[in-house]
């Protein structure tokens, strides 16, 4: 990580509205995005992880704008992006790609993989020539054997269909790529040749990743950095060999300790956190987290903690540790 954050993030907050009655009334607000803060240095891999609903995808579709924010402020090279309408946007687009969790959902069934790839290089009015030429250097460079271009997405496997969405998502070299949980829905022997190819991929194109992940594992193998978010809100940040090490807040340690651990006679009696994840409608006052914190306090109920510094490039929002 070198020199000033490529992307910050500022008191960034997004809300559903819900609505309801016969006119459709808005009578409240889903808060799936709470106030969050952080920064993403230049060749960094960060990671984000949490439970299902916690606000993860969300987030990383504001960096994008994707999403429009409901409030706050998000930074990339030192422009304030949150301000730009979709013209002066555009020419940031190239710079800022992303690959889809689904990858049979996010390529379009009816076009060739060489249509798919080359599409952004036809609008940043690159030649046919240029573009094909393009394409078929980025399908070696993903893995893909020679003539994958004049095929269609259905002939292929699940994990080559993810290679075809990252070579789509790197063919105009961006600086900054979101990977929304790119593994999740392949095999686990598939999963590891995916993440292989990102770290390779990170490296010779100098990218800077947002990894989003519902798999520790998957997180230590692959990030310098993680958060752990709860409810739209961060819980704590931190190294990833210091998080494993000694998580501060009692939510990233319950996350930890639900690490399926295939040697039985290490394996503990901890399933991780317990009850339900409240519904994000109607969220739990102070700290989000406590009715399910074995460690609360009576002030965790009334006050929500702030994301404090721990010490080493830690950060943690809990009232007890």
């Amino acid at each position: 990580m070198n020199g000033a954050p490529l992307l910050q993030i500022q008191d960034l907050t997004k809300v559903f509205p819900v609505k309801g009655g016969v006119f459709g009334r808005i009578t409240g607000g889903i808060r799936a995005v709470d106030h969050v803060s952080l920064d993403i240095g230049r060749g960094e891999v960060f990671g984000l992880v949490g439970e299902s609903g916690c606000g993860k995808t969300t987030l990383g579709r504001m960096l994008l704008r994707l999403i429009e924010p409901s409030g706050g402020s998000i930074f990339f090279d030192e422009i304030e992006i949150t301000l730009l309408n979709r013209r002066r946007l555009r020419p940031l687009r190239h710079r800022m790609q992303i690959v889809f969790q689904d990858p049979f959902g996010s390529l379009n069934p009816r076009k060739t993989v060489g249509s798919i790839i080359g599409e952004p290089l036809k609008m940043a009015g690159k030649s046919p020539s240029q573009t094909a030429s393009e394409v078929e250097q980025m399908l070696q460079t993903v893995g893909l054997p020679g003539g994958s271009s004049w095929k269609y997405p259905h002939e292929f496997s699940g994990g080559q269909r993810q290679r075809i969405g990252i070579a789509r998502a790197l063919i105009l070299r961006p600086d900054f790529l979101l990977a929304d949980e790119p593994v999740s829905a392949l095999d686990v022997s598939i999963q590891a040749q995916i993440l292989s190819l990102l770290v390779n991929l990170k490296d010779r194109f100098s990218l800077t990743m947002l990894f989003i992940s519902h798999d520790l594992r998957v997180v230590r193998s692959l990030c310098d950095r993680v958060a752990v978010m709860y409810l739209g809100r961060l819980m704590e940040i931190g190294r990833v060999e210091d998080l494993y090490a000694g998580p501060v807040h009692p939510y990233s340690e319950a996350l930890i300790r639900a690490i399926p651990e295939p040697d039985p006679e290490k394996r503990g009696h901890d399933a991780g956190p317990v009850g339900e994840v409240p519904s994000p409608a109607n969220p739990p006052s102070g700290c989000h987290f406590h009715p399910r914190c074995p460690l609360r306090i009576e002030r965790c109920a009334q006050e929500v903690p702030g994301l404090t510094s721990r010490g080493n490039g830690r950060f943690a929002a809990c009232h007890v540790r």
